[in-house]
């Protein structure tokens, strides 16, 4: 039976198609108002499609209303549920860090694939929401992993994924700019891993970003000081001192970047092994190794 309804309280259909018209005027599709809607009742999409002449509850509408409204300026929809699902993981996510995308997944594969110590050392260069270094951490339970960030604000974020899931006890978290300072590794040598998702966004481009983008991701997680290339540039001078011989570095990297990091690597104390492309057919994840 359907509870009372109050004078200023919408149906879940009405809530429902006036979500879909403001999300259509910003360009949107209107099937995110039904997601949205689904999201913020703890429902199914088809079980709130089924209840269209039910009222919708005054609080729920309100936040929903605020939902779509955020969402209709731009706001990715990972910052309003406050969370994102990576590798078959929901990870939480706000403004201080990135929303983990799924191109950065086949960083994961690829660092899976290669070959490593049974108790792998693992290094995670700008972890960001920490979505690389606990997910290896879950898919190799032997790992030790140190994770470090400028960002306090992104470690934080960071450390309650890594509570979240379990691996709080084998992942470190440091407050570092890329891999200054950890020449020496953990206690027993150096990595045997780096994965990294630096920023590689040439300033220059930005106004050809999303503005869900642009506009709400942390700039100093996107967009690499100078250009594109430039905290590469400084990872292939810097990392692999931290590095065990012959231990691995796989990240990801921007549209059009490989050749000027290939050109790069040749100068550096890695060689470049290999390359994977995206479901776009875009070279995104490079596999380097230390030379000796």
């Amino acid at each position: 039976m359907a509870s009372a309804r109050t004078p200023d309280e919408p149906l879940i259909g009405e809530l429902l198609e006036e979500g879909r018209r403001r999300l259509a005027g910003a360009g949107l599709a209107r099937r995110e108002a039904a997601l949205l809607l689904a999201h913020r009742r703890g429902t199914g999409e088809a079980q709130h499609l089924a209840r269209d002449r039910e009222p919708a509850g005054t609080h729920h509408a309100a936040r929903y209303r605020e939902w779509t409204a955020r969402r209709a300026a731009g706001e990715p929809a990972a910052y309003l549920f406050g969370e994102r699902e990576f590798y078959g993981r929901p990870f939480s996510v706000d403004r201080r860090v990135l929303v983990p995308r799924p191109e950065t997944e086949l960083l994961v594969e690829t660092a899976l694939s290669l070959p490593l110590p049974a108790r792998p050392r693992l290094l995670d260069l700008g972890t960001g929401s920490g979505c690389l270094a606990v997910t290896l951490a879950l898919e190799l339970p032997e790992a030790r992993v140190l994770a470090t960030d400028r960002s306090t604000g992104a470690l934080a974020v960071a450390r309650g994924n890594a509570r979240r899931h379990g691996v709080g006890d084998r992942i470190h978290l440091l407050a570092a700019d890329l891999a200054t300072g950890l020449a020496t590794g953990l206690a027993g040598g150096g990595f045997d891993l780096v994965v990294t998702n630096p920023p590689y966004v040439d300033p220059g481009e930005r106004d050809a970003l999303p503005a869900t983008v642009r506009d709400f991701e942390p700039p100093a997680a996107l967009f690499a000081p100078g250009h594109g290339l430039s905290v590469w540039l400084r990872l292939l001078a810097e990392v692999g001192p931290a590095m065990s011989p012959r231990a691995w570095l796989t990240g990801e990297i921007g549209c059009g970047q490989l050749p000027a990091l290939a050109a790069a690597a040749e100068r550096s104390a890695l060689a470049l092994e290999g390359v994977r492309d995206d479901l776009a057919g875009i070279p995104r994840v490079v596999v380097l190794r230390r030379r000796a």
